[in-house]
């Protein structure tokens, strides 16, 4: 029997009608043949509830017992969900992660799974039972409950899905969420963006990467690399939604298939400080082993001092702000400043390894909104702008008019081959 990891998110459970249509599409797979194995999210915004409950009762909550707080959240909606497959006579238990098999690394807040010992979920799945697990969640090896991070359920998922090696068995991840697929940008920013049929786990990552919300990017690293197809789809509708799976030749055709807006970004510059050997590894290895992921990096000479600048998401900001401070004062040197109110507009597309002219266009198509660049990063697939924050939409929506994103597939192939187009 090919296996579905169905994944279900927040406001796809936000309430019991919901659950109970969540339920419903399981058992409807399941009726069609298909194992299953589901993953939950906490309802609704229950998660933030949480979080603000927390800081009622303690301004900077100890980070062990957040976890310990944020992961009953999913351990909710899993035993409403089993609760309700069991009701319209489908066999279900609900699951904690650390029941389901989920190790970690012991990272309160931003956790890292490790393995995932899958015995229990292949002994329901061979009794035709539906396991339904606490996504975002964990234990690690000293038996502490760890999180994830944001996005954290869409990772439980599709890291099931590579341990089950569903894919082998022609099974693949669902990720339900409440839109229809991803697009061309975000469609509540531009009113004009189309849903893509199909994409790369390349261009998806990096439009995760990026800002575009419909899945996390720690979940496409894992399909990418175990290979797993992902559907991502609507929760509450029964069309095809978008496929994530390996690239193709076809997938070259479009240099851009897609953009994005990254906000809410900070940047800390580091001045005044002599570029000894060993410096950038010094800064940088203090953040990660903070697991602050940081965005972009900029250096600069200036005479006999180095400037070194770099860019996370507000929510680091300040926890970066206390490791380069913490470290200016031992150095004995330099000085620390930081910026607040950026964004970053990105374009993405495997095409852009075999066709040219991505980047004037790009910037061309931003100059004539009259909104300045102040910093720029490229890979094979991608080209990102750091502006202000106050000129974001107005930047997503020129890259995605000037490479014709909402034409549809055909009319944007031939706008975009057409170098004389602005």
């Amino acid at each position: 029997m090919p296996t579905i990891i169905q994944k279900f998110g927040g406001t796809s459970l936000s309430d019991p009608l919901r659950i109970r249509r969540a339920a419903q599409r399981v058992a409807d797979a399941r009726q069609s043949g298909f194992d299953l194995v589901v993953v939950a999210s906490a309802m609704g915004a229950m998660t933030d509830d949480l979080i603000d409950l927390a800081e009622q009762v303690s301004p900077m909550p100890d980070r062990r017992e957040l976890d310990m707080l944020l992961a009953t959240g999913e351990q909710a909606s899993v035993a409403l969900l089993a609760m309700a497959l069991r009701e319209i006579g489908c066999p279900a238990s609900s699951l904690t992660g650390g029941q389901a098999g989920i190790r970690t690394d012991g990272v309160h807040g931003r956790a890292r799974i490790t393995r995932i010992e899958c015995g229990r979920l292949e002994r329901m799945i061979s009794r035709r039972e539906v396991p339904v697990v606490a996504g975002f969640q964990g234990t690690s090896d000293d038996g502490e409950v760890t999180t994830l991070g944001r996005g954290g359920s869409d990772t439980t998922a599709v890291a099931i899905a590579a341990v089950l090696r569903v894919a082998e068995s022609g099974g693949y991840c669902e990720i339900f969420t409440d839109v229809d697929g991803v697009y061309t940008a975000d469609p509540r920013l531009v009113r004009a963006a189309v849903k893509l049929p199909r994409i790369s786990y390349e261009e998806m990552l990096e439009l995760a990467t990026l800002g575009a919300g419909v899945i996390h990017a720690r979940a496409v690293l894992f399909g990418d690399k175990y290979g797993v197809p992902i559907h991502v789809r609507h929760s509450q509708k029964p069309d095809h939604g978008t496929m994530i799976s390996r690239e193709n030749p076809d997938m070259e055709e479009l240099a851009v298939v897609g953009c994005a807006l990254k906000d809410d970004l900070g940047r800390v510059s580091i001045r005044q400080i002599k570029n000894a050997v060993g410096l950038q590894g010094r800064i940088f290895t203090a953040l990660a082993h903070a697991n602050i992921v940081v965005d972009d990096i900029m250096q600069t000479e200036q005479g006999s001092a180095t400037m070194i600048a770099f860019t996370v998401d507000h929510a680091d900001l300040s926890d970066s702000k206390q490791i380069v401070a913490k470290m200016l004062q031992e150095m004995g040197e330099g000085e620390m400043s930081v910026e607040v109110g950026l964004s970053k507009v990105s374009v993405v597309g495997v095409g852009m390894k075999s066709h040219a002219g991505v980047a004037s266009r790009m910037f061309r198509a931003l100059g004539e909104a009259g909104v300045a660049i102040h910093n720029i990063t490229t890979s094979e697939i991608k080209i990102s702008c750091i502006i202000d924050s106050a000129k974001g939409q107005q930047s997503l929506e020129a890259v995605h008019s000037t490479f014709g994103l909402g034409l549809g597939t055909n009319a944007t192939m031939a706008m975009q081959l057409d170098s004389s187009q602005p």
